[in-house]
């Protein structure tokens, strides 16, 4: 079973391009769905059935794992087992149609527009930090981008002249997305007067090093929290922002779609149900008839 592991995960790197964060995480949910097989005496995947799937997934329900992670090791088997179909390792896919635990969408959590501004406003631009930092949060909410893509991002990567960024994706998709002018002008303050090629990182330390996932999600927490209660404080909630002003403001759903990089609209279209229940709650408070 480790070969076929180790097979299938190396085509996920080296075919499908997924991300490193997403192949150690396959990694890890095989290694427990192998251990759990040893646990009932199944040493190959062949011998697997779908009654093997659903027990092993009815067993992570009563551990108290979440649905989420439930969900994702379900869609890793499914990936797995349609891998080994395709090489003829196994005559039947038994993970067709295996069925987890409905997951509850919770609405993403956002900075009215007021409070977007007034933390666009926080960083000292005289200084070199609050420079860096204000490029950093223009980024952000101006062209939605997630915590990995900004951190991935070399100097070449960013047109000022054109207004574009070329962003690397999830799976290493790349593709590029406009900066507003205010963006522009921030990473024009940033920039100027930097050494260094245009390979070097976009964001870096004081020590000349990349900027690192925990360091930026710990600025952008500081700025979110002196402008807002909202509960949740985290780059994310910058994109989460930037997605649901855009459609508040008319911007066509199929467009979002793409400025976000999402695979599917049906991940974009949970943003208009944050529309909606803005719409809803302006309804209740305004109109004579609502209550």
């Amino acid at each position: 079973m480790r070969t076929m592991i180790r097979a299938y995960l190396e085509y996920l790197d080296g075919e499908r391009n997924y991300s490193h964060h997403t192949i150690l995480a396959y990694e890890q949910d095989l290694r427990q769905f192998s251990q759990y097989l040893d646990s009932i005496g199944i040493t190959s995947f062949v011998e697997v059935r779908k009654d093997t799937l659903r027990a092993f997934v009815s067993m992570l329900a009563q551990s108290g794992i979440s649905r989420k992670s439930i969900a994702r090791k379900a869609a890793c088997l499914r990936s797995l087992f349609r891998f080994m179909r395709r090489r003829g390792t196994i005559r039947a896919n038994p993970a067709l149609g295996l069925v987890t635990p409905k997951l509850q969408k919770k609405l993403p959590l956002y900075l009215d527009e007021r409070s977007a501004e007034l933390m666009l406003e926080r960083p000292d631009c005289s200084t070199d930090t609050g420079k860096r930092d204000s490029a950093i949060l223009e980024l952000f909410y101006g062209t939605g981008i997630r915590l990995g893509e900004l951190i991935g991002l070399n100097i070449r990567d960013a047109d000022l002249a054109e207004g574009t960024l070329r962003v690397r994706g999830k799976g290493r998709k790349e593709r590029v997305v406009p900066v507003g002018r205010k963006a522009v002008a921030a990473l024009e303050r940033y920039l100027e007067g930097r050494e260094g090629g245009l390979t070097q990182p976009l964001f870096i330390l004081p020590n000349g090093k990349r900027c690192y996932p925990k360091w930026i999600s710990r600025m952008v927490t500081k700025y979110i929290s002196e402008v807002s209660e909202i509960e949740k404080r985290s780059p994310h909630v910058l994109r989460h922002s930037f997605a649901t002003h855009l459609l508040n403001n008319g911007a066509d759903l199929r467009a979002v779609k793409e400025l976000l990089g999402h695979e599917s609209l049906s991940t974009t279209q949970l943003y208009t149900h944050v529309s909606t229940e803005r719409l809803k709650k302006v309804y209740r408070q305004s109109h004579p008839k609502a209550g």
